[in-house]
């Protein structure tokens, strides 16, 4: 067959799962840095696409392009090779079959969403350098980042759970796949629906918001991490750790 069945999907993740928790330290930063790069060059693409049109069908026709953009990101992440802390989340899987530990996932988690973390930031500020960021492009990035940080926490962590159901979807979904064009279409429709839909996304909010702050939207380093990358990332959490995996752990394993 040309895919692989759910249950072989759940056998590769908990390889998958092994392979990723047992990498060496300096392999999970460097390959955590790319992925944090390669997302927020998604986000990057999203923001140009959205930062034109004064009509509301220009707007939408705007926010369409940009979430078509997006999927690149964890193409780039899954079929270049990277480590992505939400798409890692997956790890659980490896958990409940007692493949890893505790400890060594919550080791990748930490290792590879700092490595996140500062790949995205040093791009944030070499998008705030480039010059690309101007009139109304440097406006509309930083009203995003303005806007991340004001919405109330609990709708951030129900945004953050819908996000990361559908990323690690899109991650389960590529598994399927045993051919690399069957992998981008995997990909690219599950992401296109997030970011089109509005959820959030910690780690393309490393780049969303540190850009704003750079190019001058009066945030402070504390409404960053505590206003949005926190609730972001314990609705990611639970979506990706806990629904998706647990769905499938106990629908497809064998008995």
């Amino acid at each position: 067959m040309g895919i692989n069945t759910p249950a072989e999907i759940l056998e590769i993740w908990v390889t998958n799962g092994v392979k990723k928790a047992s990498l060496p330290l300096y392999k999970m930063i460097l390959l955590g840095i790319a992925a944090g790069v390669y997302i927020g060059l998604g986000a990057h693409a999203f923001l140009l696409a959205t930062s034109v049109g004064e009509t509301g069908f220009e707007m939408m026709l705007g926010k369409l392009i940009g979430a078509s953009l997006f999927p690149a990101g964890l193409m780039l992440v899954v079929l270049c090779g990277a480590e992505l802390f939400t798409g890692n989340n997956l790890l659980t899987l490896a958990l409940f079959q007692k493949k890893i530990t505790a400890g060594s996932l919550l080791r990748s988690w930490v290792v590879v969403f700092l490595a996140n973390l500062l790949g995205s930031v040093l791009l944030a500020w070499m998008l705030a350098k480039s010059g690309l960021y101007t009139g109304d492009a440097a406006e509309r990035a930083a009203a995003v980042a303005l806007s991340k940080v004001s919405a109330a926490s609990g709708a951030l962590i129900i945004r953050g759970i819908l996000c990361n159901v559908l990323v690690v979807l899109a991650c389960w979904f590529q598994a399927g796949a045993k051919n690399m064009s069957g992998k981008i279409l995997a990909i690219w429709f599950p992401i296109m629906l997030f970011v089109f839909a509005g959820f959030e996304h910690s780690v393309a909010n490393m780049t969303y918001i540190p850009l704003g702050m750079f190019l001058g939207a009066d945030i402070s380093i504390k409404q960053f991490l505590a206003g949005n990358l926190l609730p972001v990332t314990i609705g990611n959490l639970i979506g990706g750790a806990v629904l998706v995996p647990c769905l499938y752990h106990f629908s497809f394993k064998k008995d």
